[in-house]
């Protein structure tokens, strides 16, 4: 059996100066209700390495959770969250542009897919 490790990595592009207060609010607020929803938190990675007050930075946030049926529990729970569309909307002050994909090892994709 395949590693069903499913990776979930939100990506962020703050505006100028406002990375490290999106990624404070993001650990204190929005990181405990992911740990609720199924999801370990793997790492903060802010791109370029440099807190910049007159630029924008990249904010990449990569998530696992441990299988394709813990994948759908976490997306059917933040689906009837309302809460999280008021953080993110909140959070417009401080972002660009957001995004979320979801990624698997290359060796697991197939034994992923053989439903």
């Amino acid at each position: 059996m395949a590693d069903e490790t499913i990776y979930v990595i939100d990506r962020v592009v703050t505006k100028p100066g406002c990375a490290r207060k999106f990624v404070d609010a993001y650990v204190t607020e929005y990181v405990p209700g992911g740990r609720r929803r199924g999801m370990t938190l793997d790492r903060i990675l802010v791109s370029p390495p440099i807190w910049f007050d007159d630029d924008s930075n990249t904010v990449t946030v990569t998530w696992t959770v441990d299988s394709v049926g813990a994948w759908w529990e976490m997306t059917r729970q933040g689906r009837r969250d309302p809460g999280l569309g008021e953080w993110w909307s909140k959070m417009e002050e401080l972002i660009l542009e957001r995004s979320r994909s979801m990624a698997a090892g290359a060796d697991d994709v197939e034994g992923l897919t053989d439903v």
